[in-house]
């Protein structure tokens, strides 16, 4: 398992949290999904051979939000 911490611009409130969390973690490979709202970090532990990058930003942008580079 790996961690990577995403910076997720939009998430505003507790509904967008809970938004970005559930999508992340029906993803396949993702094990926990840890979001720290003030900052927009969104830490992610997740299985380097069933999961990258790339999809975990597809997965965000798809329910509204954006990862910053």
């Amino acid at each position: 398992m790996e961690k990577i911490i995403l910076k997720v611009w939009g998430m505003e409130c507790g509904h967008c949290k809970a938004t970005v969390q559930k999508a992340l973690k029906g993803t396949m490979g993702v094990a926990d999904v840890s979001i720290d709202l003030p900052t927009g970090e969104v830490a992610v532990t997740f299985d380097p051979t069933a999961v990258g990058l790339d999809k975990m930003k597809e997965v965000i942008k798809g329910v509204g939000y954006e990862v910053l580079d």
